[in-house]
């Protein structure tokens, strides 16, 4: 019996996710509201592809879920992921509902909506790069994470003198605004050691301080420049 897959959202993470599911057998429909993802879809080789609007219900009902069928809830746009799993909910209650969340926040809210299992995406990402690095052949193993990410990589940034992340409580910088994710850092008050972002503990930055980023090289090169200013960004 083929498994089949409905992947809500053919953007940052839908279309990773839907080449993944293809290559594991699973017949998949991609369903997109944004015209420039859904023709990117169909140029990717989709063939199960649909234009519609994801926030009206009698489109949603169109689609003619089965039971079996895997929801993944994959938008962009956070608060129109929470809505869709609702409404997914509401439509189709006996269907596994996957969603994304980059946020604690945003994961509380899709479990309410209704989502039967929510990924974090920081924490799945710190999580992984923590398992890596504590391995015996952690060079090796994170080169090879990296270069199968799609040109993400890694880079460590003291914070100078004057930053404006001198003195600011690691929860309250919103890395996602620059397009990194923070996987840890040096703190100069709790010693040499590194501390990855997933040891929940709260950490005040200060100069001197050594952080590690990842993402994209250019979103890196420019976040290191932003750090060496007083102002955030707007």
């Amino acid at each position: 019996m083929i498994k089949r897959a409905f992947i809500f959202g053919y953007g940052n993470h839908g279309r990773p996710i839907t080449a993944g599911l293809h290559k594991s057998g699973f017949r998949v429909t991609v369903v997109e509201s944004n015209e420039k993802n859904h023709q990117l879809s169909k140029e990717d080789g989709c063939l199960d592809t649909l234009l519609i609007d994801v926030t009206r219900d009698a489109h949603l009902e169109e689609l003619l879920v089965e039971e079996n069928d895997q929801l993944i809830c994959v938008m962009d746009d956070e608060h129109l992921n929470v809505f869709l799993t609702l409404s997914l909910r509401s439509l189709y209650p006996n269907s596994f509902i996957l969603s994304i969340s980059d946020s604690i926040h945003t994961s509380q809210k899709l479990k309410m909506a209704g989502a039967d299992r929510v990924i974090d995406l920081y924490e799945a990402s710190a999580n992984r790069i923590h398992n890596i690095l504590k391995k015996p052949v952690a060079t090796k193993l994170l080169d090879g994470f990296v270069s199968d990410t799609n040109e993400i990589s890694f880079k460590g940034m003291i914070i100078p003198e004057g930053s404006f992340l001198d003195g600011i409580m690691v929860d309250d910088v919103n890395f996602r605004a620059y397009r990194v994710l923070l996987v840890g850092m040096i703190d100069k008050e709790l010693g040499d050691n590194f501390v990855f972002t997933t040891d929940r503990i709260e950490h005040k930055l200060d100069k001197g301080d050594t952080i590690v980023c990842m993402g994209k090289d250019d979103d890196l090169e420019r976040f290191e420049n932003r750090i060496g200013q007083k102002e955030t960004l707007k």
